[in-house]
Parts: structure tokens; sequence; C-alpha cells
């Protein structure tokens, strides 16, 4: 059974446990939703919701995912958002880098 975004349990499961913080800026998530930058979202790395493996299924913050929104991740990471939060190759999580080398990017 997958959840309402079409995450397959199984995915979830391991999603939820690998990603403790945002895949992104490295924020460490909260349990309560006091803020928003701690918060926890369901992202697509490839912006295609067909595509709902563990490679392309992440966990980042509230912030990073609306500012991504439906943008290349290529092209969201030369933003202002991202130059001015320091998002880097450097601290992105595992999941993002593997994707990024596997574009070709640095």
């Amino acid at each position: 059974m997958a959840n309402r975004w079409g995450i397959p349990i199984e995915v979830e499961t391991l999603v939820i446990n690998r990603d403790r913080k945002c895949v992104y800026c490295g924020v460490t998530f909260t349990k309560s939703n006091e803020s928003r930058k701690s918060k926890q979202t369901w992202e697509h790395i490839i912006n295609d919701i067909r595509i709902n493996g563990p490679e392309n299924i992440a966990l980042c913050c509230c912030s990073c995912n609306a500012s991504k929104g439906a943008k290349k991740l290529e092209d969201w990471l030369k933003s202002k958002y991202c130059l001015t939060k320091g998002i880097a190759f450097g601290i992105m999580a595992p999941v993002v880098k593997k994707y990024l080398e596997n574009e070709n990017y640095k």
C-alpha cells in the first residue's frame, strides 16, 4: 500500500529511517511543527511523481521544498536561496550526492 503521494510503504519506511535531517540544508527535523524550517516534507529529487524509489524520494525541510518547488535540482542549486543558505554539494545527504554524481554535476 502507498501513502497519498503514491510512495510505497517500504520506501516511506526506509526514507524515514534514513533521512533524519534535511537532505539539502542539513537542518535536524523536530517532532513538533513549531517551525517550518525544521518540519520534514516529502521530496522528489527528480520532479517526477512516477519515480517513487528510495533513490528519488527523500525528506527535506519545508523551506527547502518550498524554494525548490518544480525546479530542476541543478537549477535550484544555483538559486539565491541556495547561495544564501550555503547549500552546496559538500553538505548534501548521500542520496542527493549520488543523483548529482550520476548527472555529472560538481
